[in-house]
């Protein structure tokens, strides 16, 4: 995980692959910190990218025991990948896997605060806090003044 505080730039590019995430922590017309997403987790249960595993003979299913959609080999019970783009994993590559990213861009302005980066292994609960924390040092700032 990563936070970016200085403005270093006036646009933002952000390439995601996977289930990697970023997002935006900029002040709200009424003064708050909101966090904004910039990325979006590649899921395989997303219709767009079920519907290419799908084409491309991959599967998309869930195990019984659990509630995660992953990507599997046409004729096995493997790899089980519970994204559908990522950077490796060969063996699903001509089954409708893919490692090309969604890029976005956005302009900086003077209300964007900081930028969290958060990698594949990262417990999003901790990302949440980690933000809930930085909102609370903001309104106790923002209190003083």
């Amino acid at each position: 995980m990563s936070i970016l505080k200085k403005k270093l730039f006036e646009n933002l590019v952000v390439a995601n692959v996977a289930d990697s995430r970023a997002g935006l922590a900029t002040i709200s017309d009424d003064g708050s910190l909101i966090l904004v997403q910039l990325t979006l987790d590649f899921k395989p249960n997303i219709p767009q990218e079920a519907e290419r595993v799908v084409q491309c003979n991959g599967r998309v299913f869930c195990l019984d025991d659990e509630r995660v959609h992953r990507v599997w080999l046409p004729n096995e019970e493997s790899p089980g990948l519970a994204m559908s783009r990522a950077f490796g994993d060969y063996c699903l590559k001509d089954f409708g896997l893919i490692s090309v990213p969604q890029v976005t861009r956005r302009q900086i302005t003077v209300r964007d605060q900081f930028i969290v980066l958060a990698s594949d292994g990262v417990d999003v609960l901790n990302a949440e806090k980690m933000f809930l924390t930085q909102q609370l040092t903001h309104e106790k700032k923002m209190a003083r003044v």
